[in-house]
């Protein structure tokens, strides 16, 4: 690879979409309005403006011609399905596609990597990051990026898609994974990387961290590094094989997030030991509640979160009971128990049994559980359960004991900020937390 690749982005996909041009868009070879909604009607798209005729086609391009060429989409969903959804207009450089998908109108942003990267950093993180911070997340993303194009090329050469779900009568297990995406590259949300165009501010130290690693990824033997991240390990870090699928790859694997322990350290995946490391809590990088340095890596809206590297939860019978019933779909009836089947190497449970009344049924991966256990998610599935209260065998309250936010692999991102403050270079950073892997510059 000798220049970088463009990269098209899903952004929103809706029954009617307004979006707004700024500068010189052209479509068709013809200069645009600067104003258009975009609906479907018979399986066409019925693109209008108000000096234009209608126009239909199953795809439009809207070209842009110049570097400060932008595009306004109105009432873009955020964080979706997670506490912190909202609905805000954004704005992004580059072209814009559109196109069908599931009856709605998909809108695409057709961008260079770098480009969509100096907006991915400045979403994930805040202009007051180190330059460590900065330079390692932007060596991740871009490597998670590439890797995953790499991956959708094999998967459409082979004519296959990777299997995510495997159930039988006593167990559902599915994970979640980017190759959800079929019409573009990745998605502008949480689910891939938080990508907001320029409609935040993005800033100096951003850019630059973006421009003095220019082309850079990480590599083990030949191939770019599926590189991960998530919010707080919660002390270990995570095997991927445990959150996707079970494929293990060698620098994706439990790494203590600490000074004192490399690799080391008791084996979460015992109960007894799962359980007494979440209940108390041990020393790591990203154990901290300095607000400096937290505001590094969390939005307004994560901030109010605090009590993210431990953290409680209750439900009351009936609550619970309701809750599992409208997000698996089944009726467990009373819910008699919750237990830990099977768990990984940073305590996370891979397989939770649910014991109810009605029905019996063990449901994983990680973020399936933390779907199962929350009108939004779970902060993690790194947990314990109290069964409190037990009337006739049924326990009447459920408190849930959890460490870390996300799934907990690859980078901490909370970690790596503390890292970042005590003067780890970047360098350092990403070989303590993918151990086995080499920078390597692509383009």
């Amino acid at each position: 690879m000798t220049v970088q690749p463009t990269l098209q982005v899903g952004i929103m996909a809706e029954e009617t979409i307004s979006f707004e041009l700024s500068g010189d868009y052209t479509l068709n070879g013809e200069r645009c309005e600067s104003y258009y909604q975009a609906t479907i009607e018979d399986d066409l798209i019925i693109v209008k403006s108000k000096n234009e005729p209608i126009l239909t086609d199953k795809e439009f391009i809207f070209h842009s011609t110049n570097i400060d060429d932008s595009f306004l989409l109105e009432q873009v969903t955020i964080g979706i399905n997670f506490h912190w959804e909202q609905r805000e207009n954004q704005r992004f450089r580059g072209d814009l596609k559109l196109l069908i998908e599931d009856g709605k109108v998909r809108a695409v942003n057709v961008v260079p990597l770098e480009e969509y990267l100096r907006s991915v950093i400045s979403s994930e993180m805040s202009a007051s990051s180190s330059t460590s911070l900065l330079k390692a997340h932007a060596v991740i993303s871009r490597s998670w990026l590439l890797a995953q194009m790499e991956k959708s090329k094999r998967l459409k050469a082979a004519s296959t898609n990777s299997p995510s779900t495997q159930q039988n009568e006593t167990e559902h297990i599915r994970w979640y994974d980017r190759e959800d995406h079929q019409l573009f590259d990745v998605c502008s949300d949480d689910h891939c990387q938080r990508y907001q165009g320029i409609s935040k501010i993005i800033g100096k130290k951003a850019s630059q961290a973006i421009d003095e690693t220019f082309g850079e990824v990480l590599v083990a033997g030949d191939e770019i590094c599926d590189a991960r991240f998530s919010k707080c390990c919660g002390g270990v870090s995570e095997n991927f094989e445990n959150v996707w699928e079970p494929v293990r790859h060698s620098y994706l694997t439990k790494i203590v997030d600490s000074e004192q322990a490399a690799t080391t350290c008791i084996d979460l995946r015992q109960e007894e030991e799962a359980e007494d490391w979440i209940r108390n809590n041990p020393p790591a990088f990203c154990n901290t509640d300095n607000k400096q340095i937290l505001s590094q890596v969390l939005p307004d809206f994560d901030q109010k979160t605090v009590d993210f590297y431990r953290w409680q939860i209750s439900y009351q019978q009936q609550e619970l009971s309701a809750l599992l019933q409208k997000k698996t779909g089944i009726d467990f009836g009373k819910i008699i128990r919750l237990e830990a089947v099977q768990r990984g190497h940073s305590s996370r449970i891979i397989k939770l049994k649910i014991t109810g009344s009605k029905q019996t049924l063990v449901i994983g991966k990680e973020l399936e559980i933390r779907r199962a256990l929350s009108k939004s998610h779970l902060y993690s599935s790194a947990f314990v359960v109290d069964h409190l209260g037990e009337q006739n065998g049924i326990p009447q309250q459920f408190v849930i004991n959890g460490a870390g936010w996300g799934h907990g692999v690859g980078l901490c991102q909370i970690g790596a900020a503390v890292m970042g403050e005590k003067g780890f270079n970047y360098q350092s950073i990403l070989k303590h937390y993918f151990q086995g892997s080499d920078l390597k510059k692509i383009y």
